[in-house]
Protein backbone atom coordinates (compact mmCIF):
# COMPACT_ATOMS: atom_id res chain seq x y z
CA UNK A 1 0.00 0.00 0.00
CA UNK A 2 1.18 3.48 -0.98
CA UNK A 3 1.75 5.49 2.51
CA UNK A 4 -0.44 8.41 3.08
CA UNK A 5 1.39 11.88 4.56
CA UNK A 6 0.06 12.96 7.42
CA UNK A 7 0.13 16.58 9.15
CA UNK A 8 1.70 16.77 12.68
CA UNK A 9 -1.32 17.68 15.19
CA UNK A 10 -0.48 21.48 15.47
CA UNK A 11 0.02 22.05 11.67
CA UNK A 12 -3.59 20.46 11.36
CA UNK A 13 -5.48 23.51 13.01
CA UNK A 14 -6.61 26.25 10.68
CA UNK A 15 -5.02 29.84 11.11
CA UNK A 16 -8.27 31.12 12.14
CA UNK A 17 -8.33 29.12 15.25
CA UNK A 18 -4.79 30.66 16.06
CA UNK A 19 -5.86 33.58 16.31
CA UNK A 20 -9.24 33.61 17.76
CA UNK A 21 -7.89 31.48 20.47
CA UNK A 22 -5.21 34.06 20.77
CA UNK A 23 -7.45 36.74 20.50
CA UNK A 24 -9.98 35.27 23.45
CA UNK A 25 -6.58 34.80 25.73
CA UNK A 26 -5.71 38.29 25.48
CA UNK A 27 -9.04 39.69 26.01
CA UNK A 28 -10.07 37.43 28.60
CA UNK A 29 -6.81 36.96 30.59
CA UNK A 30 -7.03 41.02 32.05
CA UNK A 31 -11.10 40.03 33.00
CA UNK A 32 -9.89 37.35 34.98
CA UNK A 33 -7.22 39.06 36.29
CA UNK A 34 -9.32 42.12 37.58
CA UNK A 35 -12.32 40.81 38.03
CA UNK A 36 -15.94 41.86 37.65
CA UNK A 37 -15.10 44.94 36.22
CA UNK A 38 -14.30 43.79 32.49
CA UNK A 39 -11.36 43.63 30.16
CA UNK A 40 -12.05 47.44 29.26
CA UNK A 41 -11.09 48.49 32.82
CA UNK A 42 -7.64 47.12 32.97
CA UNK A 43 -7.01 48.56 28.87
CA UNK A 44 -8.06 52.04 30.00
CA UNK A 45 -7.42 52.36 33.75
CA UNK A 46 -4.70 55.04 32.77
CA UNK A 47 -6.89 56.67 30.78
CA UNK A 48 -9.72 57.00 32.69
CA UNK A 49 -7.67 57.98 35.81
CA UNK A 50 -8.68 54.72 37.25
CA UNK A 51 -12.58 54.83 37.45
CA UNK A 52 -13.85 51.38 36.51
CA UNK A 53 -15.50 50.60 33.47
CA UNK A 54 -19.71 50.88 32.87
CA UNK A 55 -22.07 48.14 31.66
CA UNK A 56 -21.49 49.59 28.20
CA UNK A 57 -18.33 47.83 27.97
CA UNK A 58 -19.08 44.86 28.58
CA UNK A 59 -21.54 45.33 25.48
CA UNK A 60 -18.40 46.66 23.21
CA UNK A 61 -15.74 43.47 24.56
CA UNK A 62 -18.84 41.13 23.61
CA UNK A 63 -19.05 42.74 19.98
CA UNK A 64 -15.66 42.99 19.42
CA UNK A 65 -15.72 39.33 20.37
CA UNK A 66 -17.79 38.81 17.55
CA UNK A 67 -16.15 40.72 15.17
CA UNK A 68 -12.86 38.65 15.83
CA UNK A 69 -14.52 35.27 15.45
CA UNK A 70 -15.85 36.12 12.52
CA UNK A 71 -12.38 37.80 10.98
CA UNK A 72 -10.92 34.53 11.97
CA UNK A 73 -13.59 32.36 9.98
CA UNK A 74 -12.55 34.64 6.98
CA UNK A 75 -8.79 34.38 7.45
CA UNK A 76 -8.67 31.36 4.77
CA UNK A 77 -10.95 31.89 2.64
CA UNK A 78 -10.99 35.91 2.35
CA UNK A 79 -7.69 36.97 4.07
CA UNK A 80 -7.40 40.59 3.87
CA UNK A 81 -11.24 40.93 5.16
CA UNK A 82 -10.52 38.62 8.30
CA UNK A 83 -7.36 40.71 9.06
CA UNK A 84 -9.49 44.23 8.69
CA UNK A 85 -12.16 42.37 11.11
CA UNK A 86 -9.60 41.54 13.83
CA UNK A 87 -7.94 45.37 13.57
CA UNK A 88 -11.44 46.80 13.68
CA UNK A 89 -12.07 44.04 16.69
CA UNK A 90 -9.05 45.37 18.52
CA UNK A 91 -9.21 48.77 18.00
CA UNK A 92 -12.51 48.33 19.64
CA UNK A 93 -12.31 46.12 22.68
CA UNK A 94 -9.27 48.73 23.63
CA UNK A 95 -11.10 52.24 22.89
CA UNK A 96 -7.99 52.98 21.71
CA UNK A 97 -9.28 56.52 19.15
CA UNK A 98 -9.85 57.95 22.78
CA UNK A 99 -7.29 60.99 23.48
CA UNK A 100 -4.97 59.60 25.38
CA UNK A 101 -5.54 56.03 25.70
CA UNK A 102 -3.17 53.31 24.42
CA UNK A 103 -3.27 50.55 22.57
CA UNK A 104 -1.81 47.30 24.46
CA UNK A 105 0.21 45.29 22.18
CA UNK A 106 -0.78 42.04 23.25
CA UNK A 107 -4.32 43.25 22.22
CA UNK A 108 -3.16 43.11 18.50
CA UNK A 109 -1.22 39.63 18.85
CA UNK A 110 -4.48 37.68 17.19
CA UNK A 111 -3.63 40.79 14.00
CA UNK A 112 0.45 39.82 14.04
CA UNK A 113 -0.55 36.09 13.63
CA UNK A 114 -2.56 36.59 11.26
CA UNK A 115 -0.56 39.20 9.19
CA UNK A 116 2.26 36.31 9.86
CA UNK A 117 0.27 33.94 8.24
CA UNK A 118 -0.77 36.10 4.52
CA UNK A 119 2.79 37.39 4.36
CA UNK A 120 3.83 33.42 4.93
CA UNK A 121 0.96 31.76 2.68
CA UNK A 122 -0.35 34.52 -0.02
CA UNK A 123 1.03 36.07 -2.90
CA UNK A 124 3.49 39.31 -2.48
CA UNK A 125 1.13 41.56 -3.25
CA UNK A 126 -1.76 40.54 -0.88
CA UNK A 127 0.97 40.48 1.83
CA UNK A 128 2.16 44.01 1.15
CA UNK A 129 -1.40 45.11 1.50
CA UNK A 130 -2.01 43.16 4.70
CA UNK A 131 0.92 44.79 6.14
CA UNK A 132 0.15 48.19 4.93
CA UNK A 133 -3.23 47.74 7.00
CA UNK A 134 -1.90 46.38 10.22
CA UNK A 135 0.89 48.65 10.21
CA UNK A 136 -0.81 51.35 9.19
CA UNK A 137 -3.15 51.70 11.77
CA UNK A 138 -0.47 51.06 14.96
CA UNK A 139 1.48 54.16 13.48
CA UNK A 140 -1.37 55.94 12.63
CA UNK A 141 -1.92 55.60 16.28
CA UNK A 142 1.65 56.56 17.50
CA UNK A 143 0.97 60.07 15.55
CA UNK A 144 -2.38 60.61 17.84
CA UNK A 145 -0.79 59.91 21.73
CA UNK A 146 1.16 62.59 23.40
CA UNK A 147 5.08 61.33 22.92
CA UNK A 148 5.60 60.70 26.15
CA UNK A 149 3.04 57.84 26.19
CA UNK A 150 4.53 55.74 23.10
CA UNK A 151 6.01 53.28 24.37
CA UNK A 152 3.27 50.54 24.05
CA UNK A 153 2.08 52.07 20.35
CA UNK A 154 5.98 51.65 19.04
CA UNK A 155 5.75 47.92 21.25
CA UNK A 156 2.83 47.01 18.99
CA UNK A 157 4.18 48.59 15.72
CA UNK A 158 7.32 46.23 16.49
CA UNK A 159 6.08 43.46 16.85
CA UNK A 160 3.96 44.01 13.87
CA UNK A 161 6.93 44.51 11.87
CA UNK A 162 8.39 41.06 13.34
CA UNK A 163 5.28 38.94 12.37
CA UNK A 164 5.74 40.49 8.69
CA UNK A 165 9.45 39.52 8.65
CA UNK A 166 8.92 36.26 9.90
CA UNK A 167 6.44 35.12 7.08
CA UNK A 168 8.45 37.03 4.53
CA UNK A 169 11.28 34.59 5.39
CA UNK A 170 8.98 31.52 6.30
CA UNK A 171 7.09 32.13 2.51
CA UNK A 172 11.22 32.78 0.76
CA UNK A 173 11.90 29.26 2.44
CA UNK A 174 8.90 27.55 1.30
CA UNK A 175 9.57 29.26 -1.94
CA UNK A 176 13.01 27.63 -1.80
CA UNK A 177 12.18 24.55 -1.14
CA UNK A 178 9.37 24.06 -4.09
CA UNK A 179 11.86 25.60 -6.28
CA UNK A 180 14.35 22.24 -5.24
CA UNK A 181 11.80 19.94 -5.19
CA UNK A 182 10.78 20.53 -9.02
CA UNK A 183 14.25 20.52 -9.46
CA UNK A 184 14.53 17.19 -7.69
CA UNK A 185 11.55 15.97 -9.56
CA UNK A 186 13.26 17.16 -13.12
CA UNK A 187 15.99 15.77 -12.37
CA UNK A 188 14.33 12.12 -11.43
CA UNK A 189 12.15 12.33 -14.43
CA UNK A 190 15.67 12.64 -16.54
CA UNK A 191 17.17 9.69 -15.19
CA UNK A 192 14.10 7.79 -15.24
CA UNK A 193 13.69 8.79 -19.04
CA UNK A 194 17.51 7.97 -19.87
CA UNK A 195 17.27 4.43 -17.95
CA UNK A 196 14.11 3.58 -20.13
CA UNK A 197 15.94 4.78 -23.07
CA UNK A 198 19.08 2.61 -22.34
CA UNK A 199 17.01 -0.41 -21.78
CA UNK A 200 14.78 0.04 -24.80
CA UNK A 201 18.31 0.24 -26.86
CA UNK A 202 20.01 -2.13 -25.18
CA UNK A 203 17.26 -5.04 -25.18
CA UNK A 204 16.07 -3.90 -29.02
CA UNK A 205 19.08 -2.99 -30.64
CA UNK A 206 20.85 -6.36 -30.13
CA UNK A 207 17.56 -7.93 -30.93
CA UNK A 208 17.45 -5.97 -34.72
CA UNK A 209 21.14 -7.15 -34.64
CA UNK A 210 20.79 -10.50 -34.28
CA UNK A 211 18.01 -10.91 -36.84
CA UNK A 212 19.66 -9.23 -39.00
CA UNK A 213 22.28 -11.44 -39.13
CA UNK A 214 19.93 -14.20 -39.21
CA UNK A 215 17.70 -12.87 -41.99
CA UNK A 216 20.68 -12.30 -44.61
CA UNK A 217 21.73 -16.35 -43.68
CA UNK A 218 18.53 -17.62 -44.06
CA UNK A 219 18.47 -15.61 -47.37
CA UNK A 220 21.49 -16.75 -48.66
CA UNK A 221 20.88 -20.47 -48.17
CA UNK A 222 17.08 -21.04 -48.30
CA UNK A 223 17.30 -22.69 -51.70
CA UNK A 224 20.40 -24.64 -50.94
CA UNK A 225 20.13 -25.72 -47.12
CA UNK A 226 16.24 -25.35 -45.97
CA UNK A 227 17.41 -27.07 -42.98
CA UNK A 228 19.94 -24.05 -41.83
CA UNK A 229 17.59 -21.63 -43.09
CA UNK A 230 14.72 -23.11 -41.00
CA UNK A 231 17.42 -23.18 -37.86
CA UNK A 232 17.78 -19.11 -38.70
CA UNK A 233 14.59 -18.75 -39.23
CA UNK A 234 14.01 -20.40 -35.29
CA UNK A 235 16.34 -18.30 -33.95
CA UNK A 236 14.46 -15.05 -35.31
CA UNK A 237 11.74 -16.30 -33.52
CA UNK A 238 12.99 -17.00 -30.31
CA UNK A 239 14.37 -13.92 -30.34
CA UNK A 240 11.95 -11.91 -31.42
CA UNK A 241 9.75 -13.32 -28.52
CA UNK A 242 11.82 -12.98 -26.10
CA UNK A 243 12.60 -9.50 -26.31
CA UNK A 244 8.76 -8.65 -27.08
CA UNK A 245 8.56 -10.40 -23.57
CA UNK A 246 10.59 -7.54 -22.26
CA UNK A 247 9.00 -4.88 -23.56
CA UNK A 248 5.68 -6.20 -22.50
CA UNK A 249 7.20 -6.20 -18.87
CA UNK A 250 8.77 -2.72 -18.77
CA UNK A 251 5.60 -1.23 -20.52
CA UNK A 252 3.19 -3.10 -17.60
CA UNK A 253 5.68 -1.64 -14.99
CA UNK A 254 5.10 1.55 -16.88
CA UNK A 255 1.64 1.92 -16.61
CA UNK A 256 0.63 0.58 -13.18
CA UNK A 257 1.45 3.60 -11.11
CA UNK A 258 -0.65 5.67 -13.44
CA UNK A 259 -4.12 3.52 -12.36
CA UNK A 260 -4.48 5.92 -9.07
CA UNK A 261 -5.31 2.67 -6.33
CA UNK A 262 -3.99 1.62 -3.98
CA UNK A 263 -3.09 -1.92 -4.69
CA UNK A 264 1.11 -2.82 -4.50
CA UNK A 265 2.78 -2.48 -7.99
CA UNK A 266 3.64 -5.27 -9.75
CA UNK A 267 7.08 -5.95 -9.40
CA UNK A 268 9.03 -6.21 -12.56
CA UNK A 269 11.11 -9.57 -13.33
CA UNK A 270 14.25 -9.42 -12.82
CA UNK A 271 16.38 -8.39 -15.34
CA UNK A 272 19.05 -10.24 -17.39
CA UNK A 273 22.20 -10.68 -15.38
CA UNK A 274 25.99 -12.01 -16.05
CA UNK A 275 24.91 -15.39 -15.57
CA UNK A 276 22.85 -14.51 -19.54
CA UNK A 277 26.44 -13.67 -20.99
CA UNK A 278 27.25 -17.40 -22.12
CA UNK A 279 23.65 -17.81 -23.54
CA UNK A 280 24.67 -14.21 -25.31
CA UNK A 281 27.33 -15.87 -26.72
CA UNK A 282 26.04 -19.09 -28.22
CA UNK A 283 23.27 -16.80 -29.81
CA UNK A 284 26.10 -14.25 -31.16
CA UNK A 285 27.68 -16.88 -32.72
CA UNK A 286 24.91 -18.78 -34.18
CA UNK A 287 23.83 -15.77 -36.13
CA UNK A 288 27.51 -15.55 -37.33
CA UNK A 289 30.11 -13.61 -35.33
CA UNK A 290 32.18 -15.84 -33.01
CA UNK A 291 31.96 -14.55 -29.30
CA UNK A 292 34.88 -15.84 -27.10
CA UNK A 293 33.62 -15.41 -23.29
CA UNK A 294 36.64 -15.67 -21.10
CA UNK A 295 36.28 -15.44 -16.97
CA UNK A 296 39.02 -14.56 -14.63
CA UNK A 297 38.53 -14.54 -10.71
CA UNK A 298 35.97 -15.67 -8.37
CA UNK A 299 32.07 -15.61 -10.20
CA UNK A 300 29.94 -15.19 -7.15
CA UNK A 301 26.57 -12.90 -7.00
CA UNK A 302 26.40 -9.59 -7.17
CA UNK A 303 24.30 -6.38 -6.52
CA UNK A 304 21.31 -7.02 -9.01
CA UNK A 305 22.33 -3.01 -10.25
CA UNK A 306 26.06 -3.97 -10.93
CA UNK A 307 24.63 -8.01 -12.50
CA UNK A 308 22.62 -6.15 -15.09
CA UNK A 309 24.62 -3.41 -16.05
CA UNK A 310 27.84 -5.50 -16.84
CA UNK A 311 25.64 -7.59 -18.62
CA UNK A 312 24.40 -4.72 -20.63
CA UNK A 313 27.32 -3.40 -21.64
CA UNK A 314 28.53 -6.86 -23.00
CA UNK A 315 25.22 -6.73 -24.79
CA UNK A 316 26.26 -3.68 -26.51
CA UNK A 317 29.37 -3.92 -27.11
CA UNK A 318 28.61 -7.59 -28.59
CA UNK A 319 25.61 -6.16 -30.47
CA UNK A 320 28.28 -3.24 -32.08
CA UNK A 321 30.99 -5.67 -32.97
CA UNK A 322 27.52 -7.68 -34.84
CA UNK A 323 26.48 -3.89 -36.22
CA UNK A 324 29.61 -1.94 -37.44
CA UNK A 325 32.69 -4.40 -37.19
CA UNK A 326 33.88 -6.38 -40.34
CA UNK A 327 34.91 -9.26 -37.57
CA UNK A 328 33.92 -12.88 -37.82
CA UNK A 329 35.22 -13.05 -33.58
CA UNK A 330 35.11 -10.93 -30.35
CA UNK A 331 36.69 -11.86 -27.56
CA UNK A 332 34.82 -10.84 -24.30
CA UNK A 333 36.83 -10.96 -20.80
CA UNK A 334 35.18 -10.67 -17.08
CA UNK A 335 37.69 -10.57 -14.40
CA UNK A 336 35.74 -10.73 -10.94
CA UNK A 337 37.63 -9.59 -7.88
CA UNK A 338 36.91 -9.00 -3.99
CA UNK A 339 36.62 -5.35 -4.34
CA UNK A 340 35.48 -4.85 -8.50
CA UNK A 341 34.46 -6.27 -11.56
CA UNK A 342 36.50 -5.63 -14.85
CA UNK A 343 34.79 -5.90 -18.65
CA UNK A 344 36.82 -6.20 -21.35
CA UNK A 345 35.16 -6.83 -25.23
CA UNK A 346 37.79 -6.76 -28.08
CA UNK A 347 37.65 -7.71 -31.75
CA UNK A 348 39.84 -6.91 -34.76
CA UNK A 349 37.78 -6.09 -37.46
CA UNK A 350 37.56 -2.67 -39.28
CA UNK A 351 34.73 -0.29 -38.23
CA UNK A 352 32.36 0.57 -41.37
CA UNK A 353 33.17 4.08 -42.68
CA UNK A 354 29.86 5.10 -41.25
CA UNK A 355 30.16 3.39 -38.12
CA UNK A 356 30.64 4.31 -34.48
CA UNK A 357 33.51 5.81 -33.49
CA UNK A 358 34.34 6.20 -29.40
CA UNK A 359 31.75 8.51 -27.95
CA UNK A 360 29.60 8.37 -30.49
CA UNK A 361 26.42 6.88 -30.53
CA UNK A 362 23.43 5.95 -28.39
CA UNK A 363 25.33 2.93 -27.58
CA UNK A 364 28.62 3.74 -26.13
CA UNK A 365 26.59 6.93 -24.70
CA UNK A 366 24.37 4.46 -22.73
CA UNK A 367 27.06 2.48 -21.45
CA UNK A 368 29.10 5.33 -20.53
CA UNK A 369 26.02 6.49 -18.45
CA UNK A 370 25.70 3.12 -16.84
CA UNK A 371 29.07 3.00 -15.67
CA UNK A 372 29.15 6.57 -14.21
CA UNK A 373 26.00 5.69 -12.19
CA UNK A 374 28.00 2.66 -10.38
CA UNK A 375 30.97 5.38 -9.77
CA UNK A 376 32.84 3.40 -12.69
CA UNK A 377 35.37 3.71 -15.24
CA UNK A 378 34.54 3.19 -19.09
CA UNK A 379 36.61 3.58 -22.10
CA UNK A 380 36.35 2.73 -25.84
CA UNK A 381 38.05 3.41 -28.92
CA UNK A 382 39.83 1.92 -32.07
CA UNK A 383 42.68 -0.31 -31.24
CA UNK A 384 46.62 1.39 -33.10
CA UNK A 385 47.00 -2.31 -34.65
CA UNK A 386 43.18 -2.63 -35.62
CA UNK A 387 40.15 -3.58 -34.00
CA UNK A 388 37.78 -1.76 -31.19
CA UNK A 389 37.78 -2.21 -27.13
CA UNK A 390 35.63 -1.18 -24.90
CA UNK A 391 36.70 -2.08 -21.24
CA UNK A 392 34.28 -0.98 -17.92
CA UNK A 393 35.58 -0.86 -14.62
CA UNK A 394 32.57 -1.42 -11.61
CA UNK A 395 33.75 -1.10 -8.20
CA UNK A 396 31.76 -3.48 -5.72
CA UNK A 397 30.56 -2.39 -2.50
CA UNK A 398 32.22 -3.32 1.16
CA UNK A 399 28.88 -4.94 2.30
CA UNK A 400 28.61 -8.41 -0.84
CA UNK A 401 32.23 -8.99 -1.03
Amino acid sequence: MYATMTLPQLKRVPPGAWTAFTWLVVTIYPTLLVGRDGATAWFTSIAMGGHSATHRDWNMVTAAALVALAGSALLTRRPLAGLALLIIASVGVTNGWSAGSQFPPLQFLSADIALLVITATRPRRTAHIAAAMLIGVLVGHVGMVPRTDTTDAQGAVLLAVIAWLIGRSMHQSREHAEQLGAQAAARAVTAERLRIARELHDMVAHTMGIVALQAGAARRVIDTQPARARGALGEIETASRETLSGLRRMLGALRQPEDGSDAEPALMEPGPGLANVDRLASTTTAAGVRVDVRWSGEQRALPPEIDMSAFRIIQEAVTNVVRHADATACQVSIDCQESELTIEVLDRGHRHPHGRTAGSGFGLVGMRERVDLLHGEFSAGPLPEGGFRVAARLPVPEGVR
